[in-house]
């Protein structure tokens, strides 16, 4: 890939904008790392992706030892590496399918996933858990750390996150370095501020729970939202 320009080289697009700035050809052909003779990587990975039944990246899934060595430039080590990335394709879809991600339909549920990591924290920390309609967890942002008794960020930082998952609702969750989870004049504030953002955004915010020492208080059950 080495004749390519720098701006379209994978190696160096991946360590300037991510592995999600590749195309599929892209990836495949990192995963590759050579090409054939005459067959530069890149080139090869997209006569593979158009060649396969179904042609794309589903036809990892569906092609034979036997039907990748038919493509030009495949011989059996690139045969095999195809045929791997295509089962472990299949794997990582099973486990993630197992491995659901947890619904926040009440406080406790919350809270029983993050205390022992938030409870013994020496600063605050806020948390922003931003859901799907059915109340799963996309993404968990950490959002900010503070001073002891401090938590700073504000509503575009927040909503800039959940709009980035498309969110469709977040939980604030942070933490009280002292083990008393009771909401201080600045959470409530904080949390007004926040939920009519969220309002105004389409996104709700469906709670703010403070982590104690083996406690925890609702925002939300505590009657601090504004109805």
């Amino acid at each position: 890939m080495k004749e390519l320009p720098l701006s379209e080289r994978p190696y160096e697009k991946v360590l300037e904008n991510g592995s999600a700035s590749l195309s599929d050809a892209e990836l495949l052909a990192v995963i590759l790392r050579s090409g054939a003779r005459g067959v530069p990587a890149k080139e090869l990975a997209e006569e593979v992706l158009a060649l396969g039944s179904p042609a794309g990246l589903l036809g990892l899934l569906h092609g034979s030892l036997q039907d990748f060595m038919e493509i030009r430039g495949v011989g059996q080590v690139k045969a095999i590496q195809l045929a791997c990335i295509g089962e472990l394709s299949r794997r990582i879809w099973k486990a993630a399918a197992v491995e659901e991600m947890p619904r926040f339909d009440h406080p406790a549920r919350v809270a029983a996933r993050y205390m022992e990591e938030m409870r013994h924290m020496e600063q605050e920390n806020l948390k922003l858990l931003i859901l799907n309609t059915k109340n799963r967890l996309i993404r968990e942002v950490d959002i900010s750390r503070g001073t002891v008794n401090a938590s700073l960020s504000t509503p575009r930082e927040l909503f800039i996150e959940a709009l980035r998952y498309r969110g469709v609702g977040i939980i604030l969750l942070h933490n009280h370095p002292s083990g008393d989870p009771t909401p201080s004049k600045e959470d409530c504030l904080y949390t007004r501020r926040i939920q009519q953002a969220g309002n105004l955004l389409g996104i709700p915010l469906l709670d703010h729970i403070i982590i104690g020492d083996n406690s925890y208080v609702s925002l939300k059950e505590r009657g601090i939202f504004e109805t």
